[in-house]
Parts: C-alpha cells; sequence; structure tokens
C-alpha cells in the first residue's frame, strides 16, 4: 500500500507539472467560443422541445437500467452472507431469480431507450438539417462568396452529426454515469459509511487526473480534427485538380505533399492514443488501489479484530464493495472522456448556430409584392455599385433596353458587363441608383418573384448527378412531357439528346462530365427555355463551345431572341453582331451605345476590338 500511494503521489505531481507547462491558450488550440455553453443548450433544447414526451421517457427508463447497477451488488452480498450462514437452497435461488430478473429489465430498459433516442435524436438532426441548408439557400451571393463550400458541407454534415450524438448518445450517457456514481457511492455510505471513506481515499486523485486528462484530451482531440480536415481539404482540391497533376508532371511532388498531411494526422492520432492510453491505465491503478484496501481492511480485521480503524468487514460486504468499487470507478472514467464528446459537440453546436445567426443581407424590402407579369423593359439609372469599399465596379451607369430588344454589352475584363446581369437579377443590391423593370423599381418585388421572370444562361453550366430529364426540369414534375420535348427540340438540344442510349433518361455524371461543353450549353438553353422566361441573360454562353455544337447554338441563340428581352455578355463580337443595341463599357461607365452599323461607323473603342478579332 504504500509503494502505490507513492506511486500515486509522484504521478500527480508529474502530471500536475506537465498541466502548467502546457497550459495553451484555448484561441492556440482552436476552441475560442463566443457564445456561452448554457446558451448553446437553450437553443439545442427548441429543437427537443416538440418531443419532451419520449425524452421524460427515456428519463424513466435510464432509471430503470441504473437500479441493477445499484441493486445486483446487494443481492449478491445477501447471496453470499445466504451461503456463509447456510440458508436454505430455496431462498438462495430467489436471489439469484431476483438478480436475473433485475438484469433482464435492465437489458430492456436498456434496449427501447437506444431505439427511442435514435428515432427522436434522427428526428431533430433532420429538422436541424433542414434548416441549415433552408437558410444557407437564403443567403446572397457575396455571402456565399465569402464562406469556402467544405466549410458548408461540413456545417450541414459532420457539424449536425455531432450535435446527434449529443442527443442520442452523450447527455444520456453523461447523466447515466452521474447518477450510477451519486447512487453507488449512497448504496456504500448506506452499507458502511467507515469502510467507504477508508477504500474512498484515492477518489480525490481521481478527480485530479480527471481534470488533468480532459486538457490534454481536448488538445488532443483538436489536433486530430485539425489535422483532418487538412487532408480532406488537400484531397477534394488534388483530386478535382489531377488533370492538371498529370499534364505537368506534378505527382512526386503532390505525393511529398499528401505524405506530409497524412504524417500529420498520423502523429495527431498517435497524440491522442497515447493521451487515453496514460489516463486509462491510472484510473485502472487507482480502482486496483482501492480494492486492495478493501481487502487490506478484510485481512486485517479477520486477522486481528475489530479490525482497521475499528472497522469490520464480512464476506457479505467485501463482495458488495468490491462490485461497487467497479461501478464507481468506470463512470468516472467515462464522464471525462463523454464530457470532452460534449464540448466538442457544442462546438459543432456553435458553428451551426453561427451560420443560422448569419442574417441574409439581400432580403424583400418591407411591403415588396409578387412580380406577375413583365413586358421585359429594363432600365438603369445612374447606378453605382462595388463588391469591396472604394472600389466602384459601376460609376453611374444609365441605359435602357426595350421590351423585347437584344441588347450586348461587349467591354474589357473587369469593365462590369458580368455585375450588371448580377444587379438585374438581384444578386447583389446597388449602392446608388435605380434599377427598374417596367418602369418599377426592382426592390419592390419579392426576389423570388423577380428571378422567376429570368432565364439565366452562363458560360460554366452547371448539370447536377441524375438524368438529362432531372437537369432540365430541375425537379419541377410540373412540367409535362411534351413540354420537355418541345423545349429541347426548340434549342436544338433534342439532336444530341436522341442519339443517348436512354435519350432523357440517360444518367449524368458529377458536373455533367460525360457531356461535351456544347451539349451542356444546350441543355442549359433548354432549361431556360422550358420555364418560358420573358428576360433572358447569357454570359459568356457561346464561349468554349466545340465544332460540332457551334452551329446548333448559334441557331438556338437566334430562336431565343423572338422569346423576350435578351442581354448578353460574349467575347466572340460575332454573336453580338446581330444585337439591336450594343453598349461598350470601360470602367463601369457606357462608353458607346448603339447598333453594329453604327459604332462602327463610330470608329471608336467598338470599331477597334472588331479590327482586333
Amino acid at each position: 500500500m504504500i509503494i502505490l500511494a507513492a506511486a500515486v503521489a509522484v504521478l500527480s505531481l508529474a502530471f500536475a507539472v506537465a498541466y502548467l507547462l502546457v497550459k495553451d491558450k484555448k484561441a492556440s488550440m482552436g476552441f475560442e467560443r463566443n457564445i456561452k455553453d448554457s446558451v448553446i443548450a437553450v437553443r439545442l433544447l427548441r429543437y427537443a422541445k416538440p418531443y419532451y414526451r419520449q425524452f421524460i421517457l427515456v428519463g424513466f427508463l435510464l432509471l430503470v437500467s441504473v437500479a441493477y447497477e445499484i441493486a445486483a451488488p446487494l443481492l449478491m452480498g445477501t447471496a453470499e452472507q445466504m451461503i456463509t450462514d447456510g440458508a436454505a437452497y430455496g431462498r438462495l435461488l430467489a436471489v439469484v431469480l431476483a438478480v436475473a430478473g433485475t438484469l433482464v429489465v435492465s437489458m430492456a430498459a436498456r434496449y427501447y431507450q437506444a431505439v427511442i433516442l435514435q428515432r427522436t435524436g434522427q428526428k431533430i438532426i433532420s429538422s436541424v438539417r433542414e434548416e441549415v441548408f433552408a437558410h444557407t439557400t437564403s443567403l446572397s451571393q457575396s455571402q456565399l462568396n465569402s464562406i469556402p463550400v467544405g466549410k458548408l458541407v461540413t456545417r450541414v454534415t459532420s457539424d449536425v452529426g455531432a450535435i446527434s450524438m449529443m442527443f442520442t448518445d452523450i447527455v444520456v450517457n453523461l447523466i447515466k454515469n452521474a447518477v450510477i456514481i451519486v447512487g453507488v457511492l449512497i448504496a456504500m455510505l448506506v452499507l458502511n459509511w467507515r469502510l467507504t471513506l477508508i477504500v474512498m481515499a484515492f477518489t480525490p486523485f481521481v478527480v485530479l487526473f480527471t481534470v488533468i486528462f480532459r486538457k490534454f484530451a481536448r488538445r488532443a482531440y483538436r489536433h486530430v480534427k485539425d489535422a483532418n480536415t487538412d487532408l480532406n481539404t488537400f484531397l477534394s482540391e488534388n483530386l478535382s485538380g489531377m488533370k492538371i497533376i498529370q499534364s505537368f508532371n506534378c505527382e512526386k511532388r503532390k505525393k511529398r505533399e499528401f505524405d506530409a498531411r497524412n504524417g500529420r494526422l498520423y502523429r495527431a492520432k498517435r497524440e491522442q492514443m497515447f493521451v487515453f492510453g496514460i489516463f486509462r491505465p491510472i484510473v485502472r491503478m487507482l480502482y486496483l488501489g482501492s480494492v486492495l484496501m478493501l481487502f487490506f481492511v478484510a485481512a486485517k480485521g479477520y486477522i486481528e479484530p475489530p479490525g482497521f480503524l475499528g472497522v469490520t468487514v464480512t464476506g457479505a460486504l467485501v463482495v458488495s464493495f468490491y462490485m461497487y468499487i467497479f461501478r464507481f470507478y468506470s463512470p468516472i472514467q467515462n464522464l471525462a472522456e463523454q464530457f470532452n464528446r460534449l464540448q466538442s459537440a457544442f462546438a459543432s453546436a456553435e458553428k451551426v448556430f453561427n451560420l443560422l445567426d448569419l442574417e441574409p443581407d439581400l432580403k424583400d424590402d418591407e411591403g415588396a409584392v409578387e412580380l406577375t407579369h413583365v413586358d421585359g423593359k429594363i432600365e438603369f439609372r445612374d447606378v453605382w455599385f462595388r463588391y469591396k469599399e472604394d472600389e466602384w465596379v459601376l460609376r453611374g451607369l444609365s441605359f435602357t433596353a426595350e421590351a423585347g430588344e437584344t441588347v450586348a454589352f461587349v467591354g474589357a475584363t473587369g469593365a462590369g458587363k458580368t455585375t450588371i446581369l448580377s444587379l438585374i437579377c438581384r444578386n447583389y443590391d446597388i449602392q446608388k441608383g435605380e434599377i427598374l423593370i417596367d418602369g418599377v423599381n426592382i426592390r419592390r418585388y419579392t426576389v423570388a418573384s423577380l428571378r422567376r421572370h429570368f432565364g439565366q444562361m452562363l458560360q460554366d453550366v452547371f448539370l447536377f448527378s441524375g438524368t438529362v430529364r432531372s437537369n432540365i426540369t430541375l425537379g419541377d414534375d410540373s412540367y409535362s412531357e411534351q413540354d420537355i420535348v418541345d423545349a429541347c427540340r426548340y434549342v436544338n438540344a433534342d439532336r444530341f439528346i436522341g442519339r443517348l442510349k436512354d435519350g432523357l433518361d440517360e444518367q449524368v455524371r458529377e458536373r455533367g462530365n460525360n457531356f461535351s461543353a456544347g451539349q451542356r450549353q444546350l441543355l442549359s438553353f433548354a432549361r431556360t427555355v422550358l420555364r418560358k422566361p420573358e428576360i433572358m441573360i447569357l454570359d459568356e454562353a457561346t464561349a468554349n463551345i466545340d465544332t460540332e455544337t457551334e452551329i446548333l447554338i448559334q441557331e438556338s441563340l437566334e430562336k431565343m431572341k423572338n422569346i423576350g428581352t435578351m442581354l448578353i455578355v460574349a467575347h466572340r463580337l460575332s454573336t453580338i453582331r446581330g444585337a439591336g443595341k450594343i453598349i461598350v463599357l470601360e470602367k463601369g461607365q457606357v462608353l458607346e451605345s448603339g447598333s453594329h452599323s453604327e459604332l462602327m461607323a463610330l470608329r471608336g473603342q467598338y470599331w477597334a476590338l472588331q479590327n482586333r478579332s
């Protein structure tokens, strides 16, 4: 016992010194927190509130399952006393059956508790995930551009998953272990309070080591998470750019970079295993120390009555206390680990709430109405716009596009062409001036109803995994088969779709990489025409197309000009020669404006661009 006590003292001193030496600031460990745990807990309870009946039932089942942990040692101690006293077989059998019955009831309670928690937890997390996704779609383009896509994906998946573990596992087990510890301690004190105080002599050291362990475990968790995120980011980027890596023969260098990140993750994992590899054996050692203390007191009392410090220990007490000691130390170890998991879940919840608390900077104005009909006249009046402070992209821009007119914008990179198209759809809000549709400021209309009248065809066509049909309809089942066929025929997409093995049901791989650039563009045209927009926007939609489909696309554009107002940005000047109005931009201002022939006659900037092309 003296050797054990000396070992505990040395370990306590060593860990205390280590705790002080590596006392990192929380911010350096990535655990800076802006929302208090109590606030996070209250907000999480809002999601659990509709299921309070289920949680009350889980609480009752938890008490039933804990009852076995408390009652079993007492029953086993009673059985041992009966054997010692030579009790009748029937009475002994009754105690054994009581133990078995308690065990069966406890196992049944645990099973139904787990089932209820999983079902309820998944319902809660499903609602959280839906809320996060819906809120993300409500953010403006500028807000979405400022947040890495990987971070948004993590919020909806990993962080919400961590919250799920809190509802289905962590909190319940924290409560369960706390109840077991209190229940076991009370039962031991009732049985023999003097013996309890003696065998619990190592408990203060358990508390000390647990506090120290929490710090090192949290640090190890953070290192693993950071290293894992770094490796996933590297893989995502480099797998997407593998074609470039192979083209420039960079495989060996990228392999070295991967090895460095993989090595960091390996070291972080090893650190985590080391922390747990130290803590668990120490708790085990303290548990064994308590057991040895129990046996020492029992033996002392048997050899030299009335025993150690006047405590007399019977065989029944030894059995009961032996089982109680195990039930006391095991939850303590679990509590330390579960508390860190709870902190990790709270950290994930805080990240989710930070996203949910991000107010969309583009919202419907008060009193905004639905836009039900559009003739197609567009007017910019002294419009000023900037993405960054003091960096104006548009400077007092004014122009008018009449209903049904085709207007093209040309100019150098950064002149503001694409910005104009984004502002019309109100992807961003302007700082000064007015943008009007049919003579009414677009801010008078709800954003959703405004965008419903636009059809956008961009250079980088995004196709979703699914089928050709689902990419044209975007999951809207209100369109008939004939509507889809007519839209495809109108833009000449039916010519290549008809050659596909499954036609409209042909599978589309990630980002549509099993289709050519021209085919993807024709599908975007069909997607737009299907919705019958009054205003169409083409932003470099004819760039990077293959020769095979270039003629089809040009024919499609000519047809679509008859649908309504069309705004075009194109580097290919041949695409815009037939436009009713061509606006030449320079540094966010109108430099020239007119038809192709009028601008050529001016022999200005447009004339110079034509001669260079």
